[in-house]
């Protein structure tokens, strides 16, 4: 994982964004972590990636249907995933894949 202070992450954002789609980009301040970048792809079938999904065609239907959605479940009496499970379900999968990308570098 690449780490980058906030002013070079600032200074040099298109190489930021370059290393972020081969690997995590912790970014820090004051020599303390304080943001990490990662790549749509990355993340992707989780939540998160949901919730940042670029304003595409079709986003507005998609963001209805899960509106619509919700508030079906909410009348039902159904309750969604806390968000604290959500939370955690990402930050597995971010783990997960931090770790085989790890591993492939420690075998390189």
């Amino acid at each position: 994982m690449l780490v980058m202070t906030a002013r070079d992450a600032k200074n040099h954002f298109g190489e930021a964004l370059d290393t972020v789609q081969r690997e995590p980009v912790l970014i820090t301040r004051n020599n303390k972590p304080v943001s990490v970048m990662v790549s749509l792809e990355d993340i992707k079938g989780t939540y998160l990636a949901d919730l940042f999904a670029e304003k595409a065609e079709g986003h507005d239907e998609w963001v209805q249907a899960k509106v619509s959605e919700a508030i079906s479940k909410a009348k039902n009496g159904e309750q969604g995933t806390p968000k604290d499970q959500v939370h955690a379900q990402i930050m597995d999968k971010v783990r997960q894949r931090l770790a085989v990308k790890k591993q492939v570098l420690c075998t390189v």
